[in-house]
């Protein structure tokens, strides 16, 4: 999970998330109805930022307290929505159901960014489909895929009932063109035509997209080069994990020595041995 989530394709694999979350109707109801994604974009990112990033890098409860933080935010979105077959359902953010489709497609989104501009990922990509399940359980997904293979046929499932409407046009537009400032606005696009380029037909055509023309994944490669080369390879969340399980184990092992000493010196008093004399 660190190999994948911790690398500079993230970045593409973020707006290829959202861009396949779009496909259910549901979600798309609630986006629609509750989300500030047009005033605050950059909000929104670095909420959803912060909790992949907590989840992945950070100590058990730091996990389960940034989940419960989401969850509790979730739970006033609520709604209603017209299904592909055109009947009314009732959503509600924290359903299982939506829930479980927002975690497979950020877990495909992330998966399928790495293959294309990642490097290897230890014990491969089912291992990471099965690490990253525990993110899925924290938010309230009863026993996501564990596999690639499960998590495809999750995937195909629900693309089955996919809905591309107005709504999805909409926020299809506006990830196309967000309006960020600065040198992130003038890099976004290369991003954004990368993650196009990196969806299947199948996705692009539900989300009404063509591959761009220009050769969207080379650029958005020589871009991830260059940022690895600026920033390095490793996250400062992965430097920081690192340095917190370096302490950790250091602390653990005083613990062992302080209790190791305190033994023997029990172990002499109760044989009345003196301990030998140096020099």
């Amino acid at each position: 999970m660190w190999a994948v989530n911790g690398a500079l394709p993230t970045l593409v694999a973020g707006i290829r998330a959202l861009l396949l979350q779009t496909l259910h109707p549901g979600a798309m109801a609630g986006v629609h109805d509750w989300s500030r994604y047009h005033e605050d974009p950059l909000g929104r990112l670095d909420g959803t930022v912060r909790w992949v990033a907590t989840t992945t890098f950070g100590d058990r409860a730091s996990a389960t307290a940034a989940s419960a933080h989401v969850s509790r935010l979730h739970e006033h979105v609520t709604g209603t929505y017209v299904d592909a077959r055109g009947a009314e359902r009732a959503y509600a953010a924290n359903d299982e159901e939506l829930l479980r489709w927002v975690h497979d497609a950020f877990t495909e989104a992330f998966l399928g960014a790495h293959a294309t501009w990642g490097g290897p990922i230890p014990g491969g990509p089912d291992a990471y489909v099965r690490e990253w399940a525990q993110a899925g359980v924290l938010m309230g997904v009863a026993h996501p895929p564990r596999s690639v293979a499960e998590l495809h046929a999750e995937m195909d499932a629900f693309l089955q009932e996919a809905k591309p409407d107005a709504r999805v046009a909409e926020a299809v537009r506006f990830l196309r063109k967000p309006g960020l400032p600065g040198m992130t606005g003038r890099v976004y696009p290369i991003l954004f035509g990368g993650a196009v380029a990196s969806l299947d037909r199948r996705q692009r055509e539900l989300l009404g997209l063509r591959r761009p023309w220009w050769p969207a994944v080379t650029l958005t490669r020589a871009f991830l080069v260059f940022g690895v080369r600026v920033l390095g390879r490793m996250s400062p969340s992965e430097q920081n994990a690192r340095a917190r399980i370096a302490r950790l184990e250091a602390e653990a092992h005083a613990r062992d020595a302080a209790g190791a000493s305190a033994d023997e010196r029990a172990g002499e008093q109760a044989t009345g041995a003196e301990p030998a004399l140096e020099g």
